[in-house]
């Protein structure tokens, strides 16, 4: 006799590595606060099911406040330059303002970092999304920035 499946059997889909969402919201900076004082780590995941569970509820730059930033960073990296990781890194941006595009560009970027489809995965940081009232940013965070191949 045919045995029923049920959903708990099923195996998330374990991704390579461990990755954090950060969250920046820019809209109130506190009178003299340092920079970086209004981020914060909001998850770490690894598992396919979890990514786009919080992509869809939380992590779409159209349901995002107008001055903020959102992050995908490796598990272990701080979205700050202070990061050794980051330390000696440099950044490839780009702009726009179209919403729409910010939200293909940053899912793309998402999919192709979880997915690992960069040859260069481990010289990457990162990405960030800035969404702003006149144009909105996207920025891949490097290791080395002295590594002109890598770059590349």
């Amino acid at each position: 006799e045919a045995e029923e499946t049920t959903g708990a059997e099923k195996q998330p889909n374990k991704l390579e590595r461990k990755w954090t969402f950060w969250f920046d919201n820019q809209s109130r900076p506190k009178q003299g606060a340092a920079w970086g004082t209004s981020l914060r780590k909001v998850y770490t995941f690894d598992t396919v099911e979890e990514f786009w569970c919080l992509y869809d509820q939380i992590f779409k730059p159209s349901k995002l406040p107008g001055n903020a930033d959102f992050h995908l960073f490796r598990a272990g990296i701080e979205p700050k330059w202070e990061d050794p990781e980051c330390a000696s890194g440099g950044k490839w941006s780009v702009t726009s303002n179209r919403k729409a595009n910010l939200e293909n560009m940053w899912l793309e970027t998402l999919m192709a970092l979880i997915g690992e489809q960069f040859d260069e995965a481990d010289e990457i940081c990162g990405v960030v999304a800035s969404v702003r009232q006149r144009q909105d940013k996207l920025a891949l965070w490097t290791k080395t920035a002295t590594n002109e191949a890598a770059q590349v």
